[in-house]
């Protein structure tokens, strides 16, 4: 079943730009993820507190996956949409969905898994407590079984 706008936690506009558009007049495939990334990453930025350049953790991408259900194209404005389906001690599991404007149900959703790594070392570790508070905040409960 495709989550409903109301399932997300939190929202940010995004301007389709002049090149997203690929010969075929819609929004390349490749660019919705790219909106996936930089949702998450302004969210671990501006609420997490991330500083990308000199903290201790990073977030590195395990796994991602997009269903394309409706395009985009120039000009237009994306809606997208974040929650949090699962948060274990050092990955997390985003949910995307990215709206037309105004629209009930995604033209297209994801997930996108990132796991939480040592800078230096590369091994997993557990997010910073700040960050660990923002992404408990946009985590939804799971459907019963």
């Amino acid at each position: 079943m495709t989550p409903a706008r109301q399932s997300y936690r939190s929202f940010r506009e995004i301007q389709t730009r002049w090149h997203d558009n690929d010969l075929y007049g819609h929004v390349n495939n490749v660019v919705y993820y790219a909106w996936f990334d930089t949702t998450i990453n302004l969210w671990l930025i501006e609420e997490g507190g991330l500083d990308i350049h000199d903290d201790r953790v990073i977030g590195v991408c395990a796994e991602s996956h997009c269903a394309f259900r409706d395009g985009f194209a120039f000009p237009e404005t994306v809606e997208a949409g974040l929650r949090v389906g699962k948060l274990g001690q050092t990955g997390v599991r985003y949910e995307l969905g990215l709206f037309k404007s105004g629209a009930a149900e995604p033209a297209a959703e994801g997930w996108f898994v990132h796991v939480f790594v040592d800078r230096e070392s590369g091994r997993p570790t557990p997010p910073p407590p700040l960050l660990r508070r923002a992404l408990e905040r946009l985590l939804v409960e799971a459907a019963p079984a």
